[in-house]
């Protein structure tokens, strides 16, 4: 009975029953109406603003309440300090950002506390379940890009944050299909360090480049780049970020570069237009800038928020407990104690499936994000347009249409207004006298102004000329490898042609275009014009060196010896005079002297008497012989033969009739050449010029010479190989003050100031042009070097690159269709004779100088006195000398005439007495010799002999020895 009796049985469910109850109520209450949710931030960041923004969207049960810390996400210590704290306070998840510093430490509390962190951040390469990544990796979408365009030799520009990944997978596909990659790391580059960067690798022709980064720092490097105003044209860059259209690139699009890059977002999107809508309505007291259009990271927040109001929905739906009871735990405990809900939320996480404002929002396994789809852009000259669409089923489906050719590269230069660089540089490119009253290109006038000018005509487009802004005509740098001058402003899109004397060389060729040569030249040497030597004294002596009047006078005193030795020795030269001419030629005052002698002594020795007569008979019987070439006369037959004024002995024998012709023949030639040079050197003042070529500039350290500073000349130099131009390299380089100027105008102002101690390297055409056209015309033009030629120049057109296929889009050819262009019609004005023409205007019928450089009119002018001024002095000293000579003759013979009287007046005087004692006829004697004051008298001092009869000795016997010696002394 008392099995059955309720009481027994009841007993045990009613004790049951209540606790059912509250496990029911229990369970069905459970899950939180709110739920906590961590945000770690940093201060003012884009994503913090849409994480508030999607919260307040999100207002569907159960709630989510932010637990928001405003962090520095790249200080460890900071990071884990708000991540604790969020831990502590009971958060069921949480969003945010991180960076390369703070990424493995967010992993591994994670990944130990099993608390789920969603964040935008970039992806890293992980198997932690607990860290959901919403932004899409770019490994497969680039490699499919770079198969696309057949890119073999790039460039890869990365952060460390997001671009070490992409440069593993890089790195391996190079070594499978042997590419040419070159990595830069963006991290340890300064601004002037990447601005070196581009330059090198302008030099290097690398026209391709990938530049992976987060947006920040894609627009900071877009917008320098768009700075230095580089030649965007031979690009193609691909930007390895999905937020194609958040770059401001409206500086960068004007240089029209070729860029293809992803966009994750698609604006087209109703919904996601509405909700970016909401957004810019959106108020936010905290916000202080003013608002923009969601960027793609807000987008990647927005669809976070999401995903993780749509998991705590189905874990709410599914009535899973997720509750925090008691004590939420240490998150630096240890060992550490995972939380026990914190699986069923990353599995409700990782299950999610949604289309938000990223496209398909789905994860795989280790919390990657997957089945998702990437458009790829273009930037267009209209701006960025869709070219394609990646995803993992298809790979990379391209769908643009190419045109052919755009309007522009179809017309090349046609109907379009060209800006045109240009330099300050007569007589190429000057500013008219009147240039403040116009504008535009009627301000310029110059050989290049007319030439631009021609050349738009036959081409048919209009151009605006423009000054370059530095001044110079371009030169790269060795230190930033940037260019400057003309070339510069080509090479970085600021100008599209340079009409310009601008240099055609290699390392310009190789970044811009060069048209042909509109004129040739060479490298030539400015100095200031030595002033004109004036003749000197003796310069009628200039027409021979003074070697050779040395040698002329050796040569007159050796014939004159060799004449007189020859004559000595020839018996034809000697001729002998008969006894009856001698009888009928001798002075009568010898046959007296004779007579008195022979008388004198017959009266004291009749034996001697009667020899002296012998003797005398036999003189008369033997012939007397004379020479007329003594030395003195040898001499003056010479010179009367060089003077060409002839003598009046000649020889007779052979061989001084051969003396005398090879004498005739010599002063003839040496005549006849003095004669014809003589003429040019009385007529012409000669300037004497101490520099002629480059060599003698090299051998000297006195002047000094230099070049344009970033022109082409100083470019031969420094490239130059050969040791003339080497040496003076060094010499320029090193000299100090510096030797090289910054115009040609301040060159040439620096040759005419240093008083020839400045020479100035230039080409040869604008030295001609100084030299002639320019006062105070006090230049010269010297030497010759280097041969080369100005042309036009545009910028370059893009180098089709090496490709094993034909590249998937043709390259751009309407700068190469330009340089055609215009190349015809300098060809063409080259054969009309218009460049010659031009040349002939500016440079010689505009001319101040004339075509001889200011000195025309001297090469014609008169003889002056100062030509001949020596011959007057030599006139005068030969004059003067030969008054001196007469007068020492006339002294020296005075002088003998005395001597000769006194012998005579004594010799008289003896004889007188003489005669008186010997004699008694001695009075008749002496009145027969006449030796008495009328029979000795005479003129000036000079002693007058009597003539006596031949029988005066036979007539007067006893006086014959006193009249011979009256007459011997008298003969003397």
């Amino acid at each position: 009975m008392r099995l059955r009796s309720s009481p027994v049985r009841a007993p045990p469910l009613s004790l049951l029953l209540p606790p059912l109850l509250l496990i029911g109520l229990c369970s069905g209450t459970s899950f939180p109406s709110n739920i906590n949710i961590g945000g770690l931030f940093p201060a003012g960041s884009h994503e913090y603003e849409v994480f508030r923004f999607a919260l307040a969207q999100h207002q569907d049960v159960p709630k989510l309440v932010p637990q928001v810390d405003v962090v520095d996400t790249g200080s460890s210590f900071a990071m884990t300090y708000a991540f604790c704290s969020q831990f502590s306070k009971g958060v069921y998840a949480i969003m945010g950002l991180y960076d390369r510093r703070t990424v493995n430490m967010l992993m591994s509390f994670c990944g130990s506390l099993h608390v789920c962190f969603v964040t935008p951040s970039f992806p890293v390469q992980t198997n932690n379940q607990f860290v959901l990544q919403l932004r899409p990796q770019l490994q497969e979408p680039l490699m499919a890009l770079l198969d696309h365009f057949c890119w073999t030799k790039f460039v890869y520009m990365y952060s460390s944050d997001s671009g070490l990944a992409v440069l593993q997978r890089i790195l391996d596909t190079a070594a499978e299909h042997n590419w040419q990659v070159t990595s830069v790391n963006l991290d340890t580059l300064t601004e002037g360090a990447f601005i070196k960067l581009l330059a090198d690798l302008d030099y290097k022709r690398e026209f391709q480049i990938i530049i992976d980064c987060e947006l920040e720092r894609l627009n900071s490097i877009l917008n320098l780049i768009a700075v230095q105003r580089r030649n965007m044209k031979n690009y193609h860059y691909i930007l390895a970020n999905l937020g194609f259209m958040d770059l401001n690139i409206t500086e960068f699009q004007k240089l029209g570069p070729n860029v293809t890059g992803f966009q994750l977002v698609n604006r087209s999107d109703p919904a996601v237009q509405k909700i970016n809508q909401n957004w810019l309505d959106f108020d936010s007291k905290d916000l202080k800038l003013a608002r923009r259009r969601l960027k793609y990271t807000g987008a990647l927040t927005y669809d976070g928020v999401g995903v993780m109001a749509t998991a705590f929905q189905n874990l709410r739906r599914q009535r899973i407990d997720i509750s925090r009871r008691g004590n939420a735990g240490e998150c630096l405990a240890n060992p550490p104690a995972p939380w026990g809900q914190g699986i069923d939320i990353q599995r409700a996480l990782q299950q999610v499936h949604l289309e938000g404002l990223t496209g398909h929002v789905q994860f795989d396994e280790r919390g990657h994000r997957t089945n998702y789809t990437l458009t790829v852009m273009e930037l267009s000259h209209l701006g960025p347009r869709k070219i394609g669409f990646w995803n993992e089923k298809k790979g990379y489906v391209n769908t643009a249409i190419y045109k052919p050719a755009v309007l522009e590269e179809f017309y090349g230069l046609m109907n379009r207004t060209y800006v045109v660089t240009t330099i300050l540089e007569a007589p190429y490119m000057m500013l008219k006298k009147n240039h403040e009253q116009l504008v535009g290109n009627d301000k310029y006038e110059g050989y290049c102004a007319e030439l631009a000018s021609e050349i738009a005509k036959h081409v048919g487009f209009t151009y605006r000329l423009e000054l370059v802004g530095d001044g110079k005509y371009g030169a790269k740098d060795s230190e930033s490898n940037m260019w400057n001058g003309m070339v510069g402003e080509l090479v970085y899109g600021k100008a599209d042609m340079a009409v310009a004397p601008l240099t055609i060389t290699l390392v310009r060729e190789q970044v811009i275009d060069f048209t042909k040569p509109f004129m040739s030249l060479g490298i030539s040497i400015m100095i200031k014009k030595p002033t004109k030597s004036k003749p000197g004294v003796f310069s009628f002596l200039d027409p021979l060196a003074y070697e050779i009047w040395m040698c002329i006078v050796f040569a007159y005193i050796g014939v004159s010896v060799v004449l007189f030795l020859v004559s000595r020795f020839s018996p034809y030269e000697w001729k002998g005079e008969e006894s009856d001419d001698e009888d009928e030629t001798a002075p009568p005052s010898s046959s007296r002297q004779a007579q008195a002698t022979s008388s004198s002594e017959h009266m004291h020795s009749p034996g001697f008497s009667q020899g002296q007569n012998q003797n005398q008979q036999k003189e008369k019987e033997s012939p007397e012989y004379t020479n007329d070439f003594g030395i003195f006369n040898s001499l003056w037959f010479s010179l009367g033969a060089f003077m060409q004024q002839g003598c009046d002995i000649s020889p007779r024998s052979l061989s001084g009739r051969i003396v005398g012709g090879v004498w005739w023949f010599f002063t003839l030639i040496i005549i006849s050449s003095y004669t014809a040079n003589l003429a040019a050197f009385l007529t012409v003042e000669r300037m004497v010029s101490p520099i002629e070529s480059a060599e003698d500039l090299a051998k000297q350290t006195e002047i000094a010479y230099g070049t344009l500073d970033g022109g082409s000349t100083k470019e031969f130099f420094r490239r130059s190989k050969i040791a003339v131009f080497e040496k003076m390299w060094s010499y320029m380089r090193s000299a100090d003050p510096s030797v090289f100027v910054k115009t040609t105008s301040e060159g040439v102002v620096r040759v005419r100031k240093s008083k020839g101690k400045y020479a100035y390297l230039l080409e040869s055409s604008m030295n001609e042009y100084i030299r002639s056209s320019v006062k105070p015309c006090d230049t010269m033009k010297v030497g010759g070097m280097d041969s080369k030629g100005y042309g036009e120049a545009t910028a370059q057109a893009i180098a089709p690159q090496e490709h094993s296929e034909p590249p998937p889009r043709a390259p751009r050819t309407g700068k190469r269709r330009s340089v055609n262009h215009v190349n015809l019609a300098v060809l063409k004005l080259n054969e009309q004779g218009l460049l010659d023409k031009l040349k002939n205007r500016w440079w010689y019928d505009k001319g101040e100088c004339g075509i001889g450089g200011g000195d025309s009119k001297d090469k014609t002018s008169a003889l002056s006195l100062s030509n001949v001024a020596g011959v007057f002095y030599i006139l005068i000293g030969g004059l003067g000398l030969a008054m001196l000579v007469a007068l020492v003759e006339f002294c020296y013979k005075s002088r003998i005439e005395s001597r000769r009287m006194k012998e005579l007046i004594d010799a008289a005087m003896m004889s007188t007495s003489l005669g008186g004692i010997a004699v008694a006829g001695g009075g008749a004697v002496a009145g027969g010799l006449g030796v008495g004051p009328s029979g000795l008298g005479g003129e000036n001092g000079r002693v007058v002999a009597h003539n006596f009869p031949k029988a005066g000795a036979q007539g007067l016997p006893c006086m014959g020895k006193g009249a011979g010696l009256g007459l011997s002394s008298t003969g003397m």
